[in-house]
């Protein structure tokens, strides 16, 4: 599977990346703040938003509820670890060449 021409948001990056282990809405949004050093800070409609979205998308999977909590979590899927992979790629190409221009 090579899925090309598909660029993450920042939101969509980070949510990607902190989902490599199982989490809930809240622990989704204090992980990507703490990644990102409280540069990106993740409204709950923003969050929610984009979890839909992946979640249409194959790239994440909604686990099953404990019995008695009320909490979902989420973990990326290997389809979003390969997204992850390609928009890295796509990234390192952005900065070597911009290194390659300026320096």
């Amino acid at each position: 599977m090579k899925q090309t021409n598909v660029v993450l948001t920042e939101a969509v990056f980070y949510t990607l990346l902190v989902l490599h282990k199982p989490l809930h809405g809240y622990g989704i949004m204090q992980e990507t703040s703490e990644m990102s050093n409280g540069r990106l800070k993740l409204s709950a409609g923003t969050l929610y938003g984009a979890l839909s979205s992946l979640l249409d998308k194959g790239w994440i999977e909604e686990l099953p509820i404990e019995k008695g909590s009320r909490k979902k979590e989420y973990k990326v899927t290997k389809l979003g670890k390969e997204i992850v992979k390609l928009e890295l790629e796509r990234l390192e190409e952005l900065v070597d060449n911009g290194k390659r221009i300026i320096n």
